[in-house]
């Protein structure tokens, strides 16, 4: 039976599908996949052709290289499925090296690298994972330090993406005492094109916007003062959040596990960030677009925020007087005066109802 058609679908050329169903992949998958990423990107739904297009023309090469990371950036993009990142980016992009997936191994893996810098100079897409320690003793691969190598990868690059918070701010590594002395890639490299893609890990999704819009747009898309998209980091957490009612309503949760806890309060007393962190979880969301922390019940860490760990901690307490962001400091008095406004509200409502009653008594007695 012929697959139903939408408005996207029909104005995707024939031919364009065809080709992708040749390849495995279902017509319904690829028109998914460009239409939630042009909504992503916060473009009108008629530039779909235009993103299906470019999918098809371009066969972008990427050098991909790990650093001070614990590899759950590539874990989560190798992993992501909704729309078929693995399915059709990784058909799309020529990988020319990434230590978790390619199977040459030792000299032949650096040569793989080196000669793709070589070759594609000026032309491929560097996506770099991991903070990068200034001491050389620390995160040596093939015998040169992690800071030669992003140089290298960065500088010849017609633009970096650096996935996590690691590789955009320093992340964990960074943390205080900071033994390696650990940097963001822009630190390191910062003549180069770099856009940065926080979180821990990153959202496979805006991993595979930022891709797409390159391929499309031949450039990144617009950013923030810290480098990140603003289609992903444009607006806070807290502004998104499905238990914001909750906090306006002064209704938290107090403990794990209590009764406003189950019922999906907010969970700011609790230590949520979301107030102060910039990243689009709730309407992006994790594990094929099913939940995130906040969904499942537990509090924001910030953790697409420069310096979250040390920043941001302790996880689970609330941060007062945060610099920018004024409510924090009154949330406990909110609920409260909501309340008390709701209260005489409907207690003026009664009186005026209980009026309206009597004379309307009086004059059919």
């Amino acid at each position: 039976m012929k697959e139903e058609q939408t408005p996207a679908a029909l104005s995707i050329p024939e031919e364009t599908l065809l080709k992708w169903e040749a390849r495995g992949i279902k017509r319904r998958d690829f028109i998914k996949f460009c239409t939630a990423t042009t909504a992503a990107l916060a473009l009108p739904i008629t530039l779909v052709p235009r993103v299906a297009q470019a999918i098809e023309d371009n066969r972008v090469p990427v050098i991909w290289v790990e650093l001070q990371s614990c590899t759950g950036d590539t874990e989560a993009f190798l992993r992501a499925n909704q729309p078929t990142a693995a399915e059709i980016i990784l058909d799309t992009l020529s990988i020319e090296y990434a230590e978790t997936i390619m199977a040459a191994a030792g000299h032949q893996a650096e040569k793989s690298k080196d000669d793709a810098i070589k070759k594609y100079q000026g032309k491929y897409i560097a996506i770099v994972e991991g903070s990068i320690p200034r001491d050389g003793a620390y995160c040596c691969v093939g015998g040169k330090s992690a800071l030669a190598i992003v140089k290298e990868v960065c500088g010849n690059a017609a633009a970096t993406i650096a996935v996590g918070n690691c590789a955009a701010f320093g992340g964990l590594p960074a943390a205080a005492p900071n033994p390696t002395g650990a940097m963001s890639v822009q630190e390191a490299v910062p003549g180069a094109t770099v856009i940065n893609l926080p979180g821990c890990p990153v959202n496979a999704t805006n991993l595979t916007a930022t891709v797409v819009h390159f391929l499309t747009f031949g450039k990144l898309p617009a950013t923030d003062k810290l480098g990140r998209p603003l289609f992903a980091h444009g607006k806070r957490i807290h502004d998104n959040c499905e238990r914001r009612s909750h906090f306006d309503a002064g209704q938290h949760a107090e403990a794990f596990g209590d009764p406003g806890h189950r019922q999906g309060w907010c969970l700011y007393k609790l230590g949520c960030k979301g107030p102060e962190t910039f990243h689009n979880c709730p309407t992006c969301r994790y594990n094929e677009g099913v939940s995130w922390p906040v969904m499942a019940g537990h509090g924001c860490i910030g953790c697409s925020e420069p310096g979250f760990w040390d920043t941001m901690s302790p996880f689970y307490r609330r941060l007062p007087q945060v610099p920018g962001f004024g409510i924090e400091t009154t949330a406990d008095q909110i609920g409260l005066g909501l309340a008390a406004a709701t209260a005489v509200a409907f207690g003026a409502h009664g009186v005026a109802s209980a009026l309206r009653k009597n004379e309307h008594d009086s004059k059919e007695g």
